[in-house]
């Protein structure tokens, strides 16, 4: 009996043609992260371990490690490739103090979040809107929810392919940065958008 243990990072196992005989083989990919784990493959041979990105093991107990370039690996595994879903992004959108102004840094993602949008076949976005703890926390609640409906408004569902978009005031709660009351600090003035 064979084991193959798995951590998080990318493998793929199947049967090719390796050497012009039929041979199934698994390799090892980068996690999206830029990680890698390890596998280890136990059967009656022994033991065989493949630590490396871009290496590969056969499954015919001979501990065959080998490397298996890009070319071979976009061949052999191109559709469980193409058919892994798109990962969610998060990006952070900063506002100048007391109002729903954007702050100019955060004005020029506007475009590369939309962008992101894009690629999410039904996009699930969410949008949270955040404020620092000057003023009153009744206020900062409403403050939160108009940059989070301003935010909200770039995913036109008649331009992007949108499932959902929901929005959400969090106010001076879930603060990025601890601070006592009445401070002002300008990571905590946000709104988080999550892209599914």
């Amino acid at each position: 009996m064979k084991t193959i243990s798995l951590p998080k990072t990318l493998t793929f196992a199947i049967a090719l043609t390796l050497s012009g005989c039929a041979k199934s083989y698994l390799v090892l990919l980068e996690d999206h992260d830029g990680s890698t784990g390890k596998v280890t493959f136990n059967g009656a041979g022994g033991e065989t371990l493949v630590e490396q990105a871009g290496y590969g093991a056969a499954l015919d107990n001979s501990k065959t490690v080998f490397k298996v370039e890009q070319q071979q690996i976009n061949k052999d595994f191109g559709k469980a490739l193409a058919s892994e879903p798109v990962l969610p992004e998060i990006f952070l959108l900063y506002f100048e103090t007391g109002g729903t102004k954007l702050t100019a840094e955060s004005a020029a993602l506007i475009p590369k979040i939309i962008e992101a949008a894009g690629k999410h076949p039904a996009a699930d976005i969410s949008v949270i809107g955040h404020t620092d703890t000057v003023g009153d926390a009744e206020k900062n609640e409403k403050l939160a929810d108009e940059r989070a409906l301003q935010v909200s408004k770039l995913f036109d569902p008649s331009k992007l392919d949108v499932k959902e978009v929901s929005v959400t005031s969090h106010g001076e709660k879930n603060l990025l940065i601890k601070t006592a009351d009445d401070v002002s600090e300008p990571r905590n003035r946000r709104v988080e958008v999550t892209i599914r």
